[in-house]
């Protein structure tokens, strides 16, 4: 998924609660799933980030040397103003874009 196209707000909301619970009827579970979610992303963007770092690095034995690549800060800054992970979670999470399962037991 494309999370740098999100509405997901940069900043911290309230949300509405009975909104939230809805498809499980369980706030707990709801949260757990979102913070399952929220975890997934984040694994996702970092990867993402750390790929994009990787094309500007350079491998050197010198630690006088430290060089400050213009193109590498911006692509950090960018993923700075990138909404926060649960977020993006949560957003996912009230537009129904989420798939989730309940593992269920059979009684025999």
């Amino acid at each position: 998924m494309d999370y740098k196209k999100t509405e997901a707000p940069l900043s911290t909301i309230t949300y509405d609660k009975s909104k939230v619970e809805a498809p499980t009827q369980n706030i707990y579970e709801a949260i757990a799933i979102i913070a399952q979610r929220a975890t997934q992303v984040g694994s996702d963007l970092k990867k993402e980030l750390v790929d994009k770092l990787d094309e500007f690095a350079t491998y050197n034995d010198s630690l006088e040397e430290v060089f400050e690549n213009k193109e590498q800060i911006e692509v950090s800054k960018f993923y700075e103003k990138l909404p926060k992970p649960h977020a993006i979670a949560a957003e996912e999470w009230l537009e129904g874009k989420v798939y989730y399962r309940r593992a269920t037991t059979e009684q025999e």
